[in-house]
């Protein structure tokens, strides 16, 4: 199986959403290091999080450079 945009894009990455200190909120998704963004409303954070993570994942791709996998997710 290839593992191209459509692959990664599916995989389920580590999203953290936190108060910015001085207004709105800043998220990023872990495995995926310098994938940030920041907004008004967590929504916000979440839809442009989407577009950071295809724009990461298609430079990844482009300079064929790895791409880390989601950390699973421990039995609680």
């Amino acid at each position: 199986m290839t593992k191209d945009l459509a692959y990664y894009m599916s995989l389920p990455y580590t999203i953290r959403l936190q108060p910015h200190p001085d207004d709105g909120w800043y998220g990023e998704i872990e495995e995926l290091p310098g994938c940030i963004a920041a907004g008004d409303t967590q929504l916000e954070v979440l839809e442009l999080l989407e577009g950071a993570k295809e724009m990461w994942l298609e430079i990844r791709l482009e300079r064929s450079e790895p791409i880390p996998l989601p950390v699973p997710i421990k039995d609680f």
